[in-house]
């Protein structure tokens, strides 16, 4: 079991303009999600996502896509919370189990999407050694400037929420090895 590091805040307990935030997610939704009112110790890092996350819902890379590329960073990555809030996500986007499970290796059945999917694992892992051949890569496969730009914010997004979620101890509950019982008993 995974042990909360940092502590989820109501809108009551959060410092700034953090409750104002926090207290408008509530009166347009009912509830804030447990990140979120977690992020809210720091309003600066709370504002920052909010406005990224705002941004990254009108990029030009189809939905379906976009989730491939999150699944592929929060693999390796290794939040377990943005892995699995991506599989419904991109469940909801018509991914298959397949498409799931080849993301979550960083490919795709798609050439084009393999590639941006692979531009995306060197953002994250190695942009040091991003080059000239690279950008070249994608673009024969017909991707736009703009989309290989917002490759970056994708990556961003993710590399946020999810070094956040470790980070604070926010992970998916574990189910207790069951014990098997000893024969006789």
């Amino acid at each position: 079991m995974t042990t909360r590091r940092l502590t989820a805040l109501t809108p009551e307990q959060a410092p700034g303009r953090a409750r104002e935030v926090l207290t408008d997610i509530v009166e347009r939704h009912g509830s804030v999600g447990e990140m979120v009112s977690t992020m809210a110790h720091s309003p600066a890092l709370l504002d920052g996502y909010l406005s990224l996350s705002r941004a990254m819902k009108r990029v030009k890379i189809p939905r379906a896509l976009s989730e491939k590329l999150s699944l592929a960073v929060q693999e390796w990555i290794g939040c377990g919370t943005c892995r699995e809030a991506h599989v419904s996500a991109g469940r909801a986007a018509g991914l298959s189990d397949t498409d799931i499970a080849l993301a979550r290796q960083g490919t795709s059945t798609d050439p084009r999407e393999a590639a941006l999917i692979g531009l995306a694992l060197k953002v994250l892992a190695e942009p040091g050694s991003l080059s000239d051949d690279d950008v070249a890569e994608v673009r024969a496969h017909g991707w736009s400037d703009r989309v290989i730009a917002e490759v970056v914010g994708v990556v961003t997004l993710n590399l946020l929420t999810g070094a956040f979620n470790l980070l604070a101890g926010i992970q998916p509950e574990k189910e207790e090895e069951k014990e098997e019982p000893t024969p006789g008993e």
